[in-house]
């Protein structure tokens, strides 16, 4: 069986790891080694930064729905009124009502009447 050389493939794979860390600052753009932990450790901060993304997408629509119920009522809170939409069934994701509540809130405020009256 003929000997087989890796030059090019590993060449190509160094390439290929050096281009997917352009930008990187330092060394981890230029050294290989280097640049294989940058990448690792990149695809890691990546991954964990989606989970967050979503977190903190939560978090805001909760803080606009709540600011905008106090406009509303004053005495109104967000805990009770996510529990009364439940029972009432009406059934807007807690995206949805904080883009009502930014973009158009008269409609909002009707959203809030017909759970109080269920």
């Amino acid at each position: 069986m003929p000997r087989t050389k890796a030059g090019t493939t590993r060449k190509a794979r160094h390439n290929k790891v050096l281009d997917q860390t352009k930008g990187f600052r330092g060394t981890n753009n230029r050294l290989y080694k280097r640049a294989k932990e940058a990448l690792l450790h990149a695809g890691m901060y990546a991954y964990i930064g989606r989970k967050l993304r979503k977190r903190d997408m939560r978090r805001l629509w909760i803080v606009r729905i709540n600011a905008a119920l106090k406009q509303v009522d004053e005495n109104l809170q967000y805990s009770r009124f996510i529990k009364s939409m439940k029972d009432s069934k009406v059934a807007i994701d807690r995206k949805m009502l904080a883009e009502l509540a930014v973009s158009d809130f008269t409609t909002f405020t009707k959203v809030v009447q017909a759970v109080r009256q269920a």
